[in-house]
């Protein structure tokens, strides 16, 4: 990666030629009194991540086995769970 080293006054009167000279790659490197204070470098390119997922994209894939797995649960069926033979 190239480096391009230019003054605080000098960036300050050339910014947007800065920003293009980034845009294309370059980094740049801002000094006040030949002493480096800042660092203009373009940012790292994405990577593609998981896709983003939509609400119904799954209709028809989900198969329910026991319709009544919802229903809330009988006193026999609460008393057998909490006694630990369920």
């Amino acid at each position: 990666m190239m480096v391009k080293t230019v003054s605080a006054a000098h960036a300050r009167a050339n910014l947007p030629q800065l920003l293009k000279d980034v845009e294309k790659g370059k980094s740049v490197l801002i000094s006040r009194y030949k002493k480096p204070i800042a660092i203009i470098s373009p940012l790292p390119k994405e990577e593609p991540g998981k896709p983003v997922r939509r609400f119904g994209t799954g209709k028809g894939r989900v198969h329910i086995i026991d319709p009544h797995w919802a229903d809330p649960m009988t006193d026999e069926e609460v008393d057998a769970m909490l006694e630990g033979r369920y």
